[in-house]
C-alpha cells in the first residue's frame, strides 16, 4: 500500500506526528495498510460514490479507501493533531481528499458530499452507537447514503444484527433490520489496532432498504421499542403501559401475547403494534 500512494508507513507517521492514540478521544489506530484496504474493499465499488469517513486518524483506512479507488473521501477529524498526516494524504491524492476538522455530531456533512453516498468509518468506540442511530433515522427514507461499513465494538455489531431470543437482542437490532440489511463482515482481534483495545472488534456493513421492511410510524415504533427493552425483564403489557392506553387488547390484536417480554418480538409483529398504536391515537 505504502509503494501505491507513495507514503511511509503509519507508524512512521505517527512517531513524526506525534500522534499517540488517546482514550478520551475512543481511538484505536490500525496500521496495516493492507487490512485496512480489505476494509475499504468491504464496502464495494468505491469509484462512482462520494466515500464519508469519521474519524480517520493518522490515516489509515483514508489510504485504503482512495487506494481502492474511491471517487472522493469527506474525512471528519476532531483531533487537530492527526491533520498535518491528513494533508500529506491529501497531497498525494490530489483533489479526492477533504478534510473537516469538526466534531462528527455537530456537522451535516451532506452539504459537502455528492450522491451516491457511501459511509465507510473506523468509528471512535465513544460516539459509534450514537451516530449509526443517526444516520438509520434521517427525516425520510431512502436516506442519502447507500451503505454503510462500520467498525464496532465485536459486542456492539452482534447488537446491530442479532435476532429475537438473542440476549443482544434489542432496539440497535430492530432499527437496523427495519431499514438496512445488516451483516458482519470482518472480525478482528484487539492485537490488530494499536493500541490493543480490551475487546475484539467487528465490522458490519449495512445496505439501505429502498423502503422500510414493514410500514410503520418510525417515531411509534421507536418509542413502543425503547419502553419495552428499558425494561426488558417485564411483560409487554406492563412495560408498555405509558406508551398507549389499553395496551393489553393492542397487543392481542397485533398478534403478541400480552406477557411476553420485549425480546421475543419479531420486527414485523413490532411494526403492526406501532400501526395499530398510530391508528388508535389517530382515532381517539
Amino acid at each position: 500500500m505504502a509503494a501505491i500512494d507513495g507514503l511511509p508507513p503509519l507508524r512512521e507517521v505517527i512517531a513524526t506526528h506525534g500522534i499517540d492514540a488517546r482514550k478520551s478521544l475512543g481511538q484505536n489506530f490500525l496500521l496495516d495498510l493492507n487490512l485496512t484496504a480489505r476494509i475499504a474493499r468491504l464496502a464495494g465499488d468505491l469509484s462512482r460514490a462520494d466515500i464519508l469517513e469519521v474519524g480517520p486518524g493518522p490515516g489509515g483506512l483514508t489510504r485504503g479507501l482512495l487506494a481502492e479507488g474511491a471517487r472522493r473521501v469527506l474525512a471528519i477529524e476532531k483531533d487537530a493533531r492527526c491533520l498535518p498526516a491528513l494533508a500529506e494524504i491529501a497531497a498525494a491524492w490530489p483533489g479526492r481528499l477533504e478534510v473537516l476538522n469538526t466534531d462528527a455530531l455537530t456537522v451535516d456533512p451532506l452539504a459537502h458530499l455528492t450522491p451516491p453516498i457511501r459511509i465507510v468509518a473506523n468509528l471512535p468506540y465513544n460516539i459509534g452507537t450514537e451516530l449509526l442511530v443517526r444516520w438509520l433515522t434521517p427525516p425520510d427514507w431512502p436516506p442519502a447514503w447507500e451503505s454503510l461499513t462500520l467498525m464496532f465494538q465485536k459486542e456492539v455489531a452482534q447488537r446491530i444484527v442479532a435476532q429475537p431470543g438473542d440476549k443482544a437482542y434489542g432496539r440497535l437490532a430492530i432499527l437496523a433490520r427495519w431499514l438496512t440489511e445488516p451483516r458482519i463482515v470482518l472480525t478482528l482481534p484487539p492485537e490488530a489496532f494499536t493500541p490493543p483495545p480490551k475487546v475484539h472488534s467487528a465490522v458490519v456493513h449495512l445496505t439501505a432498504l429502498p423502503a422500510p421492511r414493514y410500514p410503520a410510524d418510525g417515531k411509534v415504533l421507536n418509542r413502543l421499542v425503547a419502553a419495552g427493552f428499558n425494561q426488558r425483564r417485564k411483560m409487554l403489557r406492563a412495560s408498555l403501559r405509558g406508551s398507549a392506553p389499553d395496551i393489553e387488547p393492542k397487543l392481542e390484536a397485533a398478534g403478541i401475547r400480552p406477557t411476553a417480554r420485549a425480546e421475543e418480538v419479531g420486527l414485523e409483529d413490532w411494526c403492526r403494534l406501532a400501526r395499530i398504536v398510530e391508528a388508535a391515537a389517530k382515532a381517539g
